[in-house]
């Protein structure tokens, strides 16, 4: 069980630092995070629906600094949070800031935790047309004034490097939904001018 208190304080002091990021980190993208480790949390009755929750709130909030450092400096945040004294010990706040630092898909270990492996898991969203979507989004956020052909390019790039076969993003739960939608997100990527036509119509609506 939440406690309200708790729930109050984070829909009000946490989530709404969401809406300064960029659109593939928004609110709307914390709420399926939460939503989701939720979801992958009753499949474990060890996990703690508290922790989960709270780890899923604050899993982003250090991109207020960057993206690079982004999941280190969450895990600074929450343990910072004297808040979060009310209604968590000195030890679940330690396995929170490790769940927060260990969700980035790009970590060089697995997560230390069920936790790190619930929210890391609950981040990935594979939904094609998401995943897509944000991939194109982040480029335009960071080199809005690139040609199209420079976009495609860092697309392609990323997509192969994270979610093709043998690419850096790693599942925890071999049965959970995401990894069913991997595969289908493979199949686009091995198809380039299926993957072209697709980028080419989001990058003009992205762009308008």
């Amino acid at each position: 069980m939440i406690p309200q208190t708790l729930i109050r304080y984070i829909e009000t002091e946490i989530i709404p630092r969401y809406e300064h990021f960029d659109k593939a980190h928004n609110l709307s993208h914390v709420q399926t995070v939460i939503d989701e480790s939720l979801a992958l949390a009753k499949l474990y009755p060890q996990a703690d629906e508290r922790l989960v929750y709270t780890i899923a709130a604050y899993h982003d909030t250090g991109l207020c600094r960057d993206r690079a450092t982004h999941h280190l400096v969450s895990g600074e945040i929450i343990a910072a949070d004297s808040n979060l004294l009310q209604w968590f010990d000195k030890a679940e706040i330690k396995i929170m800031r490790e769940a927060v630092e260990d969700h980035r898909a790009s970590t060089d270990h697995e997560p230390r935790s069920i936790y790190g492996k619930i929210v890391a898991e609950a981040d990935r969203i594979i939904d094609a047309d998401i995943t897509l979507r944000r991939t194109v989004q982040y480029g335009l956020k960071q080199n809005p004034t690139a040609d199209e052909a420079w976009h495609y390019q860092r697309f392609h790039k990323h997509l192969m490097e994270k979610y093709a076969p043998g690419g850096y993003l790693k599942l925890w739960f071999p049965d959970s939904k995401n990894a069913g939608r991997l595969k289908e997100l493979q199949t686009i990527i091995a198809d380039e001018i299926r993957l072209r036509s697709i980028f080419h119509q989001m990058f003009e609506e992205e762009k308008r």
